[in-house]
């Protein structure tokens, strides 16, 4: 997959090229192979911002490079910082879809979440990514162009520690271009990234969950469930009508049975929705028994659309009849007040203005 054509710039991004490619095209134009590893170790983890600036490369090469390639495939047409340090980006890239990457600052972590489409085809109703349905995916570079400019914002000293596909876009719905881009994220000559600190997210596309499962790399895979039930979870996330709870719990088994992977499952908490004790009650059955994790996110109110955050007593009740139950629960802290933190929401703010 390539990335399209930017203003008439036929030129490949080079993010999108293997180290194999790369190798063959430098040997097709009178170069040694070897430095293909060199411009790699630039552009993945010395941080070059041209071609120019490859010091190690010969003159030449490096006039070759700019001639036949793009560095980058997007342009950042937003950058917002929180007062807790999360910073996000909004890139228009060259066919005009505009994506949204986010770098987070935790203590002892630098985590970034990434885009795998442009818009979302899942329909989750609170969600402000899917509002206007899905335009393509993402190339491996795209993706990857992403993680370069988010490590961007780190001073020199340090590094990302953790990847979450949980950006806009369904990321098993583009699984083939989600894995290329991994590849190199945990690649020792790459973004050296364990494989243990990525993380896939997913709203739950069983055949894609066994895909992944046979993958030769086992990354954590996270579930969005949202709801407890099938009646309710068809309203908040439609494609479950076509899956259902049980099916996906399937998959997340086998995936557990293959990979060793705790799972972990992600449920946005919606004031008046899906908040009750009998919601709570309900998941704690759904989870029982399983080797799992619950990550519960207070819902970031997104403009336009009506649903709210509970109050924090609402969230206190749902968390005690959890954890009396014996669930594995964590609530994720919100991060990004202040700005457009929610996923796809600056991008849909732009629009509209």
């Amino acid at each position: 997959m390539r990335t399209p054509i930017a203003n008439g710039d036929a030129r490949p991004h080079i993010l999108d090229l293997t180290l194999a490619d790369l190798q063959q095209w430098l040997v097709e134009h009178g170069q040694q192979k070897f430095r293909a590893g060199q411009i790699h170790g630039w552009l993945l983890q010395r941080r070059a911002e041209s071609f120019d600036s490859m010091s190690d490369l010969p003159k030449t090469l490096r006039e070759q490079l700019s001639e036949a390639f793009r560095l980058w495939a997007g342009k950042v047409v937003e950058h917002q910082t929180a007062e807790d340090g999360t910073e996000k980006l909004l890139f228009e890239l060259a066919d005009g879809g505009k994506i949204e990457c986010v770098l987070l600052r935790e203590e002892g972590r630098r985590s970034i979440c990434v885009s795998s489409q442009v818009g979302c085809a899942m329909g989750c109703v609170f969600c402000a990514s899917g509002l206007d349905g899905v335009e393509r995916n993402l190339s491996r570079g795209e993706i990857i162009e992403q993680m370069l400019r988010l490590q961007r914002l780190l001073p020199e000293e340090e590094r990302l520690s953790h990847i979450v596909m949980m950006g806009m876009g369904e990321p098993l719905a583009n699984l083939d271009q989600v894995l290329a881009a991994l590849e190199v994220a945990k690649d020792p000559k790459g973004l050296g990234i364990s494989p243990r600190r990525i993380t896939i997210s997913t709203v739950g596309l069983p055949p894609a969950i066994d895909r992944l499962a046979k993958h030769s790399t086992p990354f954590h895979l996270a579930i969005s469930l949202h709801a407890p039930n099938d009646e309710l979870r068809d309203r908040l996330v439609p494609v479950n009508s076509k899956v259902g709870i049980q099916k996906i719990m399937q998959a997340a088994d086998r995936y557990f049975a293959a990979t060793g992977r705790r799972l972990t499952f992600e449920y946005v908490l919606l004031s008046g929705i899906n908040d009750g004790p009998e919601h709570a009650a309900q998941l704690a059955k759904l989870l029982r028994g399983r080797v799992s994790m619950l990550n519960v996110i207070p819902y970031n109110p997104v403009e336009g659309l009506e649903y709210e955050t509970p109050s924090s007593g609402r969230i206190s009740d749902f968390r005690n009849t959890l954890l009396e139950a014996g669930i594995n629960i964590m609530f994720r802290q919100r991060k990004g007040d202040g700005i457009d933190a929610a996923c796809g929401q600056l991008r849909r703010n732009r629009e509209n203005v």
